[in-house]
C-alpha cells in the first residue's frame, strides 16, 4: 500500500508542471485524485481545477458536496452546465450508453481545461473498473484523458484506504453511479422518474441505510441493500413501502442478493 502511495504521488509530481482539471464528483476516486494534485501543486504557481457536471442524472446533493470538498482541498471549482436531453442517444438509454454519456461529458471537460489553460486532464477510474462492464472507459481513453488509479493498478479498496489515511472525507463515502443506472437498458429515460428513484434513495439513507440502489422494472420497485440490514428494513416495511408509494412505485420489492453494483448489467456482462 505505501509503495502504491508513492508511485501516486509520483506520478502526481511528474504532472504538477501545469495546471490540471480533475474531473470531480466528490467521490472516493476523484477526491483521492484532486487531493493529491493539489498537494503536487503546492509551491508550484499552478492551479488545479475541480471540474463538476452539474446534470440531472445525478442526485443533486452531489453538487454541493463536490463544492465544498473542493475548496477544502484548494481547488478551484468549476461547475460545467451539461444537458443530457440534448442527446437523443443518450435518452434511448442503448447497452452503450456510458461511453455516449462519457463521450459527451468529457468533450465538454476538454473545451473548459482549454478555456482555463490546463494542460492535463484526470479521472477516476479505477482498476477495478477494468475488471467490470465498463464501456465509458473506452470513450475516456480515446479522448485522452488520464486515469492514474487504473494505470498504476489502484483498486477501489485501495482507493478507500489511500483516501482514509489522507483523512479525505470521502473515504467511507457510499458510491453514487449516474441515475440511469437503476432502470433497464433500452427503457427511454424520464428525468421525473430518475428524480423519484434519487428521493427514494435519499429516504432510505436517511433511515441508516448506507449502501442503496432503487432498481425500477416497469411497476416494480427493486431494493438493493446489505444483507445485514434486512432485519432493520423488515422493523421499518410500512414506513418505506408508503413512502415509496407516495413517489408512484405501486409494487415495492426486496432484492434478497443485496446490495451489489453493476446489477443491470447481467446478461450485458457475458457478451462483451
Amino acid at each position: 500500500m505505501e509503495e502504491k502511495r508513492k508511485r501516486l504521488e509520483q506520478w502526481m509530481s511528474m504532472h504538477a508542471d501545469q495546471d490540471v482539471c480533475v474531473a470531480f464528483s466528490a467521490g472516493v476516486d476523484s477526491s483521492l485524485i484532486l487531493k493529491l494534485a493539489c498537494e503536487a501543486a503546492k509551491g508550484t504557481g499552478h492551479t488545479v481545477y475541480a471540474a463538476t457536471f452539474s446534470t440531472r442524472l445525478h442526485p443533486k446533493a452531489d453538487l454541493a458536496e463536490a463544492k465544498q470538498a473542493a475548496a477544502r482541498m484548494g481547488a478551484e471549482h468549476l461547475v460545467l452546465e451539461v444537458d443530457e436531453s440534448s442527446q437523443d442517444a443518450i435518452m434511448n438509454n442503448p447497452v452503450n450508453r456510458c461511453y455516449l454519456c462519457k463521450k459527451y461529458l468529457f468533450t465538454e471537460l476538454k473545451s473548459a481545461a482549454a478555456r482555463v489553460g490546463a494542460a492535463y486532464i484526470m479521472e477516476g477510474t479505477n482498476a477495478d473498473d477494468l475488471n467490470v462492464y465498463r464501456p465509458g472507459i473506452a470513450a475516456v481513453r480515446e479522448l485522452g484523458i488520464l486515469s492514474p488509479l487504473s494505470e498504476l493498478g489502484i483498486t477501489k479498496a485501495e482507493v478507500r484506504a489511500l483516501a482514509a489515511a489522507l483523512d479525505i472525507s470521502a473515504a467511507s463515502r457510499p458510491s453514487s453511479p449516474c441515475l440511469i443506472t437503476r432502470i433497464p437498458y433500452n427503457t427511454r429515460v424520464d428525468f421525473d422518474i430518475l428524480e423519484k428513484l434519487g428521493q427514494g434513495e435519499e429516504f432510505l439513507r436517511g433511515l441508516g441505510f448506507q449502501n442503496v440502489r432503487l432498481r425500477l422494472h416497469g411497476d416494480v420497485l427493486r431494493l438493493e441493500i446489505d444483507r445485514q440490514s434486512f432485519k432493520t428494513l423488515f422493523e421499518q416495511t410500512e414506513t418505506v413501502v408508503s413512502y415509496m408509494k407516495e413517489l408512484g412505485f405501486p409494487y415495492v420489492t426486496l432484492d434478497l442478493e443485496g446490495f451489489r453494483s453493476g446489477s443491470m448489467d447481467i446478461g450485458i456482462r457475458d457478451k462483451t
